[in-house]
């Protein structure tokens, strides 16, 4: 995969695992891709360890806008340009512009809340492909991510205790639901940096792979992902997105529609009538 390969050293990629035309977007730091049923979106400001600018959240946005209606893609994954950085955080040279005080700090969020939102609603799978730094707003990424896949180099971690900042409180949610709150409270309260072996232990991360393996890993599982039913996967995706809520605030009339969606499509037909007659099905979200 071209796209993926540029998280490990290069902006434009040397594999030939997927062969696609790439789409800049925010003055070409974020870059968007598909094949294959795989949307992907590239941070691209490795010399900043690719931190999040206003612009790059913005950029992310339009193309989340666009994968959402888009039927080629199946699966997004998400990764950092570069073999140093998934993301970093916020780029700081806009924090005194942008963050230097309240009314600044309020703006900031107005700006980015429609990125933040998009990725949190985003109805189809994500995977987080994770090398080097994930860090603070990056780490907030990467746990809107269904799935993380870690190399073994990379490093997490909160300093949000060592910049007198608070984050908001969905992070802190995220954050509480994956590792729980022992562990949030080390994360949170030390701002300490931890290695993606206990990332793992934690279950800040899913799986945690050879740098070299990492991209085909995850375009293994992101490949096996898109080959899967497509209402299958959003209805999956929504019901444990629920899950996680208070029983009161579940929307049980969505459940029910999704479920039912996925029992009356055609892919279910395919699927029954692929399993009688012993071979792959074919899939095409209907």
């Amino acid at each position: 995969m071209d796209a993926i390969s540029r998280g490990q050293g290069a902006s434009t990629g040397d594999a030939a695992e997927m062969d696609t035309q790439t789409t800049d977007y925010a003055g070409g730091k974020m870059l968007a891709d598909i094949d294959d049923g795989i949307g992907l979106v590239t941070f691209n400001q490795p010399k900043k360890h690719n931190a999040m600018s206003i612009e790059m959240w913005q950029g992310l946005e339009q193309i989340l806008v666009e994968f959402e209606s888009d039927d080629r893609v199946r699966v997004l994954v998400l990764t950092g340009a570069g073999n140093r950085a998934f993301v970093s955080g916020a780029d700081i040279s806009q924090f005194e512009q942008n963050r230097s005080e309240a009314e600044a700090r309020a703006e900031y969020d107005r700006l980015t809340l429609a990125g933040r939102q998009r990725l949190s609603a985003f109805p189809k799978p994500v995977i987080a492909r994770i090398r080097g730094y994930c860090l603070g707003g990056g780490l907030a990424i990467a746990m809107q991510a269904d799935i993380r896949i870690a190399a073994t180099d990379s490093a997490f971690g909160i300093p949000a205790a060592k910049l007198g900042i608070a984050y908001g409180f969905d992070m802190v949610e995220s954050l509480v639901s994956l590792v729980g709150p022992a562990h949030a409270r080390h994360l949170l309260y030390s701002g300490e940096r931890i290695d993606a072996t206990e990332a793992a232990r934690v279950g800040l991360v899913n799986r945690v792979v050879p740098d070299e393996d990492l991209s085909d890993v995850v375009v293994d599982l992101a490949r096996a992902i898109a080959d899967n039913a497509p209402l299958s996967l959003r209805a999956s995706k929504l019901e444990v997105t629920q899950a996680l809520k208070p029983p009161a605030d579940r929307d049980q009339a969505a459940i029910r529609a999704a479920v039912e969606g996925a029992f009356a499509s055609e892919d279910y037909r395919e699927g029954r009538t692929a399993f009688m007659e012993k071979r792959a099905p074919k899939f095409k979200g209907k």
